[in-house]
């Protein structure tokens, strides 16, 4: 039963995050905001929210393990299994400014978090705490991230064109009310079947974040950029994930932070150093082979590696 309520959370939340996007930013265009401002907020968050509300509930739950879990697991899945899915459909050739720019202040995001994380290694404390500071710290630099996307997308005509549907207001109105209940309940359904099946099997609520729940919440930025590849559209497919990546850890991780301050045990270091390492070994490849491609023979790569990934966690227990 519980395997089923996991599921129909995993539906909830990503057919929530749908019709939240779609209302929104019918509603934004109706109010005369920007394409740019409503790609850089609205949509670019869009495919995020399933991972916010399943944390929102997690925190406030008092259950930092599947919080923590599910950002640095979803991080992980989204370089190694999405992208690597996305390369093996078709070669992700990226612009200059997607290497140089946003895949390094990825790589902030994660050092940033790695500090927050260690205060028992740096402080000499007895444990570590993401605490309240620490997430207002990364909300600051969420808002930076945003000004620099504006700057980003400013020089990228097409990257700042915002692809929205039209809806009467009600419509548009409805479709954000409807959104936000089934997030909320799909979050709350997410959570319990986690940490119920983690009890029941005798397994870490860490386990279920980093594997099942993380995987779960990146659905969408797996149709959406499995989808870009198909299209031949790669910027988008890689772009996607790696601002998906970004808004992880500096928006969601920084508001569950706030929610209540999360412990952090030292095991989740070698689940951070996964994310550090592959997101350096993104850069690399863009090095490797054709300049600037993610080819196909690294996209198996990155998959065997994230297969090996889960075999350790599982063996780990």
């Amino acid at each position: 039963m519980y395997f089923a309520i996991l599921i129909l959370g995993f539906v909830l939340v990503v057919k929530g995050a749908d019709f939240l996007v779609d209302g929104g930013s019918a509603l934004a265009r109706r109010l005369h905001i920007s394409d740019l401002a409503v790609g850089l907020t609205v949509i670019a968050f869009g495919t995020s929210l399933p991972e916010l509300f399943v944390n929102i509930f997690a925190s406030a739950r008092g259950n930092p393990e599947i919080a923590l879990g599910n950002i640095l697991g979803s991080n992980t899945a989204n370089i190694l299994l999405i992208l690597g899915l996305s390369a093996v459909i078709f070669p992700l050739q990226v612009k200059k400014g997607t290497v140089w720019k946003e895949i390094p202040f990825g790589l902030l995001a994660v050092l940033v978090l790695a500090v927050m994380m260690n205060d028992s290694w740096l402080d000499k404390k007895n444990s570590s705490l993401l605490t309240r500071s620490d997430g207002l710290v990364l909300i600051a630099f969420f808002v930076v991230f945003l000004y620099y996307s504006a700057g980003i997308a400013k020089e990228d005509e097409r990257l700042s064109k915002a692809s929205v549907k039209y809806f009467t207001l009600p419509g548009a109105i409805g479709r954000i009310i409807i959104g936000l209940i089934l997030l909320i309940g799909g979050g709350k359904l997410i959570v319990d079947g986690a940490v119920y099946i983690a009890g029941k099997f005798g397994l870490s609520e860490s386990l279920i974040g980093l594997t099942v729940v993380a995987i779960g919440t990146s659905i969408p930025e797996l149709a959406t950029s499995v989808t870009a590849a198909i299209k031949k559209n790669p910027e988008i497919a890689v772009g996607n994930v790696v601002g998906s990546n970004i808004f992880n850890i500096f928006f969601i991780l920084g508001i569950s932070s706030i929610i209540r301050p999360l412990p952090v045990h030292p095991r989740a270091d070698i689940d951070l150093a996964v994310v550090f390492v592959a997101t350096v070994v993104l850069f690399v490849c863009m090095f490797t082979g054709k300049r600037r491609v993610l080819d196909r023979w690294e996209g198996w790569l990155f998959i065997v590696f994230y297969i090996g990934y889960v075999i350790f966690l599982v063996v780990q227990g």
